[in-house]
């Protein structure tokens, strides 16, 4: 398999030696265990002769131009944690000439990965409009903004869509290196995991610091305000509205924007973050959390912790 790294100036060091780590180890676990998996050929290529890291490494690359289209092009994170910085970035000349590659190549049958601030990269391209894809949840409000075509999930860690896959925030390069050796065998990916002590993370749902994401927009934050003190009284679309001085479309817009849900399902989010939490901090039963948060009846809230966390009360009562 023909794997090309497209390294930009200013490529986030840790994703960029995540990606090449693990193509090394699984070929040379490959080599060691007998395994007929066949071989990644990974060059480091870039649209400039000189590419440094986030950090200021020199990155040993060789010219995008004089490469034939790959199997696979991954394009790891550049180091641009924040809006500002990274929309900046985005309007570069090499990062122009980059998306300019990524067609190519994808014209000449090439696929495409990308991972975390990577997956904006690619977007610019416009070869995910239409597609669906995940990306750094805590950039999603941007990505969202900037490429309304996208279909954006990001509380997947992978997202597959025809011929293209997209990861999560930063440490995502791992899964997204892993997904691409399991494509040619499952049990080099296994074995790679293995040694590499990398467990197995399908979402990225569960890191996600939504209070983060909601205080990064005026009307969320009331709308939030609003819920938390509301979930005993339960949800109506009017109140919240009217308390916090939108209309229901408007609100419903907003949500969708910044959090890519509605109010209703937010509100749904924040019972269940607060019954976690009295699970945790209190002796009392579920039933009576359950009539804390608005449910009336504890089966109800024993199934939507299932459903949110994938497990249920005596799991999260064990963790403590």
């Amino acid at each position: 398999m023909r794997i090309h790294v497209l390294a930009l100036d200013g490529v986030f060091d840790t994703g960029l030696a995540t990606v090449l780590d693990a193509f090394q180890t699984a070929n040379e676990l490959a080599e060691m265990s007998g395994l007929t998996a066949p071989r990644f050929d990974v060059s480091i290529v870039a649209v400039r002769k000189a590419v440094k890291t986030s950090q200021g490494l020199t990155v040993p690359v060789v010219p995008a131009l004089l490469r034939a289209a790959p199997d696979w092009v991954v394009v790891p994170a550049i180091g641009f944690k924040m809006p500002g910085p990274l929309q900046a970035a985005l309007g570069r000349s090499d990062v122009r000439d980059a998306v300019t590659m990524l067609r190519a190549w994808a014209d000449h049958g090439a696929r495409t990965a990308a991972a975390c601030i990577g997956t904006f990269v690619l977007a610019e391209s416009g070869l995910l409009d239409n597609q669906d894809a995940t990306t750094t949840w805590w950039l999603a409000p941007l990505f969202r903004q900037r490429y309304p075509k996208v279909r954006l999930n990001e509380s997947q860690m992978i997202v597959k869509s025809g011929k293209f896959v997209t990861a999560g925030a930063a440490l995502s390069h791992m899964d997204l290196a892993l997904w691409l050796i399991r494509q040619k065998s499952p049990r080099l990916a296994a074995l790679t995991a293995k040694y590499l002590v990398v467990d197995s993370r399908p979402a990225q749902s569960v890191y996600v610091l939504v209070d983060h994401l909601a205080h990064s927009d005026p009307l969320v934050e009331r709308f939030e305000r609003w819920a938390r003190g509301s979930l005993e009284r339960g949800f109506s679309l009017y109140d919240a509205a009217a308390t916090t001085g939108s209309s229901r479309r408007t609100l419903a817009r907003r949500m969708q924007a910044v959090l890519g849900k509605s109010p209703l399902s937010y509100f749904q989010e924040l019972r269940v973050e607060r019954a976690v939490h009295l699970l945790k901090t209190t002796d009392d039963s579920v039933e009576e959390i359950a009539g804390r948060v608005g449910y009336a009846d504890g089966v109800t809230l024993r199934t939507l912790l299932r459903r949110h966390l994938g497990h249920g009360v005596r799991e999260i009562r064990k963790s403590l």
